[in-house]
């Protein structure tokens, strides 16, 4: 079966740094592109970052301060954000397409003093 299991969520500063976790079982995460999306208080889920075997691709709100990496033994993707924003502050999911499309059911990401 396929899961995606997100975690490293939690509150943090202005200015300050997390690294956003997702791990997968049921497919090898180095034959898909993963994404990462976000979802503030009303508002819409947005995205956010993809990442392939040969790309990373940012949404121009994070380009320059978030970064896409892959471990491949862990199977595990992750979001390494820094400089975070108030702004930033929302819910961040993991998706994959495995035929049909998955999700984690995400991970909280508050920034605040």
């Amino acid at each position: 079966q396929v899961q995606l299991v997100e975690s490293g969520g939690g509150l943090v500063q202005p200015g300050g740094s997390l690294r956003l976790s997702c791990v997968a079982s049921g497919f090898i995460v180095s034959d898909y592109v993963m994404d990462w999306y976000r979802q503030a208080p009303g508002k819409a889920r947005e995205w956010v970052a993809s990442i392939s075997t040969e790309y990373s691709i940012y949404d121009d709100s994070v380009k320059g301060r978030f970064t896409l990496s892959r471990d491949n033994a862990k199977n595990t993707v992750y979001l390494q954000m820094n400089s975070l924003k108030p702004e930033d502050t929302a819910v961040y999911y993991c998706r994959v397409g495995v035929g049909t499309t998955y999700w984690g059911k995400g991970t909280l990401v508050t920034v605040s003093s």
